[in-house]
Parts: structure tokens; C-alpha cells; sequence
């Protein structure tokens, strides 16, 4: 699918999807509870990968009036008896793969050709690490990943700045272990907010993690805990509401987006990230409440260490911009659906942009964005963010503009219904 972009301007109010993170955490750590309801859960391609997998784990999920009822494993996911397909859903990979771990037999998890060239060598040493088999069956880190369960307790190492995906599979599934495991942390601890989500999904449920800081992070997890989630409420997610603070932004609008509480996201950095830049923006976070009217944007330095998510966000605020940005401490971000840096730095430049792409980092000019033909990477974020620039910029196509729905389903729609001149055809 590709969608056409004009000059827009929007208004208007709007509640902010559910976090899509929240949502992999509760649906995985319900699955390995009792039973459960998630409410207000996201329902896009990337959560259900997860919903499919819990189910062929052997847990029944049913979807009804924005919920879902699970009933769970107490701990103990059956064998599956095909193989687990995950599509694009790198996460749902991660986690699962660790799931996997502990059950009394094989299982074989494998997702599309994106997914099946994203590093996973670092999860499946400390899991090979830990009493399991675990291993690529091309050797090189990537799925297809076969994982024999067995999951011991140890006192181990992982290499924290590649994904904190692999540290977030191995905290929900070593609590429920035979033998306590210390995890130490090699290195910096990349997107650690996304860690502190699972963190307080887990104490959510009941269980206990202990962390040592110091120059090296350890986490303690005592064995023999089990999980009882029972009723879970998903708040809404800082990343897809960064598209929309961002619109408003750049296009000189007002939007006022609901639903947006204090909680552990990360990309809750993009308000202060807006308002450095010279938006007028305000936070009732009582109310969950942002209000945003673009004002002139100026450039910045943004630090996408514990937040990658919002590079492609900051990237064409950026463009936007008067003065230099420069997004540093980003070379994670290469890791993500597709390179995310080498992608907007490709088609920003496309668009009139100067940029200078290094191995972690972009610098970016502002300027006036011209209207092009882009290529949506099948990235939802990379896609988003064109898409905001290219109503700056108008007379704009993107291709690949279906994957949005690993995350925004109806972006699309969402922004029509905010005034935006978008055609999905």
C-alpha cells in the first residue's frame, strides 16, 4: 500500500493509543499466571504475534469489548506443536524465545525476513548459558532459533547495548526457575526505560527482582516465584502519541491527545524534547492530558540511548527546524525493524534535507522540506514520521505505508480525523 501526503494542518482532540510495550509485557506475563484481564489493550500486528504465540504455548486468550481474558500456565508453557511464527514482531521473538526455555521439550520460532535478520546471539549464549539449547539454525544469531528447554537458574553476564529486548525475555522467565540467577549487565544498558516496563509488570504480577546499581547493573531473581496477574489496565503509549505531538508541531497546529499518564516509557522524553525545541506544550498528568501548539521549532541534541524509539520522531522534527540537530549515542538504533538511521537519513535527504550519517549519530540541518517520493522501509515508525513530514512538505508518496499496523493501526485515520490531507491507496 502507498498513501499520498498533502499540506495539512490539524486540530482537534484525541485519546492516545495503548502502549504496544505494556501490552507484549502483560499479555506474556499473564499467559504464565492464572488467569487474567488485560483492558485496553493494543490490538495491532505486533501484539497479536504475541497473542499467537502465548496461545500455541497453550494459554487461551479471548478478545472481547476491549479486553482480553487470559487463561494462563501457572508457569509451566506446553510445547507447541508447530512452529512459532512471529511475522514482524522482533519482541514478540525475543520473548518467546525465552518462554521456550522453559518448557520439557523443542520449539522453533521464526518471522519474516526482518525478523529473520535481527541479532539474537546475546539471548541465546546466556539462555545456552543457563541449562537450555538454544542456537540459530543459520549460525548466524538470527532466526529461524530452535530452543530446547530446561531453564537453570546461574550467575551470568549479557551484553546490554544491542536491544534491552534480551534482558526483558530473561526477567520474565527466570522467576519462575528451579534456581536463582544473577544477571550482571556487560556494558551500557541500552532503552533501559523499556526494562523498567517489564520491571513493574513483573512486580504487577506478584513476583520479586532485586537490582544492584553500581558500574555494573546486576539483577537478582529469586527461583520458585509464580505470576498472578489478575487485572490489568494498558496506559496509553508515548511513541505513536509522539507522531501527533510532532504533527502539531511542525505544521503550526494545536492538538490536545488524552490518555497520556506518568508511567516508565521512555518516549515520555518527547514532551521535553518538544518543548526545548520551542513548542508550546503542557502536561496536566493528573488529567493525562498533553496540549500541544506549534510555535517555530529550533535545533537540539538528543541523546537516543535509553529511547530509540523516537529517533524517526526527533529526525524529521529536525528537518523542520531552524539550526543543527544532532541525534547522538544512536548506533542501537540500526537494530530496529530496518536500520533506522541509515533509512531517515536516506529519505530526508530525498526531501532537501542536509544530513550526515555516522555510525551513531545523525546531524541534521533544518530546511524546506520539498515534496518526493519515499520508501517506507516497511518500518511503521520510519513510515509515521514521513508521513508527518510530507505534511509539511505536501505533494509526498510513501510506499510500504501498511506497516503501520504493527503499531497504529489507524494512523491513517486518526490524522484524517485530525484535518490531515493523507490517501491511502
Amino acid at each position: 500500500m502507498k498513501v499520498s501526503v498533502s499540506t495539512s494542518k490539524i486540530k482537534g482532540e484525541v485519546f492516545a493509543p495503548p502502549s504496544k510495550s505494556y501490552t507484549h509485557r502483560a499479555i506474556t506475563v499473564a499467559a504464565l499466571s492464572d488467569e487474567c484481564v488485560i483492558r485496553r489493550p493494543l490490538m495491532s500486528a505486533d501484539t497479536l504475534a504475541t497473542i499467537r504465540a502465548c496461545e500455541d504455548f497453550g494459554a487461551n486468550i479471548e478478545q472481547s469489548e476491549g479486553k482480553l481474558k487470559i487463561v494462563g500456565l501457572n508457569g509451566k508453557p506446553f510445547v507447541p506443536n508447530n512452529v512459532i511464527d512471529v511475522a514482524n514482531s522482533g519482541t514478540t521473538l525475543r520473548f518467546m524465545t525465552a518462554v521456550a526455555a522453559l518448557t520439557n521439550g523443542v520449539t522453533v520460532l521464526t518471522g519474516d525476513s526482518s525478523v529473520r535478520n535481527r541479532p539474537n546471539q546475546p539471548l541465546l549464549d546466556v539462555l545456552n548459558r543457563l541449562g537450555v539449547e538454544a542456537y540459530s539454525t543459520r549460525g548466524n544469531g538470527c532466526a529461524p532459533l530452535v530452543v530446547r528447554g530446561g531453564l537453570k537458574g546461574a550467575i551470568t553476564t549479557i551484553d546490554g547495548s544491542i536491544s534491552s529486548q534480551f534482558i526483558s525475555a530473561l526477567l520474565i522467565a527466570c522467576p519462575l526457575t528451579t534456581k536463582s540467577t544473577t544477571l550482571s549487565i556487560k556494558g551500557e544498558m541500552k532503552s533501559r526505560p523499556y526494562v523498567n516496563v517489564t520491571m513493574e509488570i513483573i512486580e504487577k504480577a506478584g513476583a520479586e527482582i532485586l537490582i544492584q546499581e553500581g558500574n555494573t547493573i546486576k539483577f537478582i531473581i529469586p527461583a520458585n516465584q509464580k505470576y498472578n496477574l489478575k487485572d490489568y489496565t494498558v496506559p496509553g503509549d508515548f511513541s505513536s502519541a509522539s507522531y501527533l505531538l510532532a504533527a502539531a508541531a511542525m505544521t503550526g497546529s494545536t492538538v490536545t491527545v488524552k490518555n497520556l499518564f506518568p508511567s516508565n516509557q521512555g518516549d515520555v522524553e518527547i514532551i521535553d524534547v518538544l518543548e526545548r525545541m520551542g513548542a508550546d506544550i503542557t502536561w496536566d498528568k493528573e488529567e493525562g492530558v498533553v496540549k500541544i501548539t506549534g510555535n517555530g521549532l529550533k535545533g537540539t541534541v538528543f541523546d537516543a540511548g535509553a529511547t530509540p524509539d523516537l529517533v524517526p520522531t526527533i529526525a524529521v522534527l529536525a528537518a523542520c527546524a531552524d539550526g543543527v540537530t544532532v541525534i547522538e549515542n544512536a548506533e542501537h538504533v540500526r537494530y530496529k525493524e530496518t536500520d533506522r538511521l541509515h533509512a531517515m537519513a536516506m529519505e530526508l535527504t530525498k526531501m532537501g534535507v542536509a544530513v550526515k550519517e555516522e555510525p551513531d549519530q545523525l546531524t541534521i540541518t533544518g530546511g524546506k522540506l520539498r515534496g518526493a517520493k519515499l520508501h517506507g522501509w516497511h518500518d511503521h515508525r520510519i513510515i509515521m514520521a514521513l508521513t508527518i513530514a510530507g505534511m509539511v512538505a505536501g505533494d509526498t508518496v510513501i510506499d510500504t505505508a501498511e506497516s503501520v499496523d504493527i503499531s497504529f493501526p489507524d494512523f491513517f485515520e486518526v490524522m484524517q480525523g485530525l484535518g490531515a490531507h493523507i490517501n491511502p491507496f
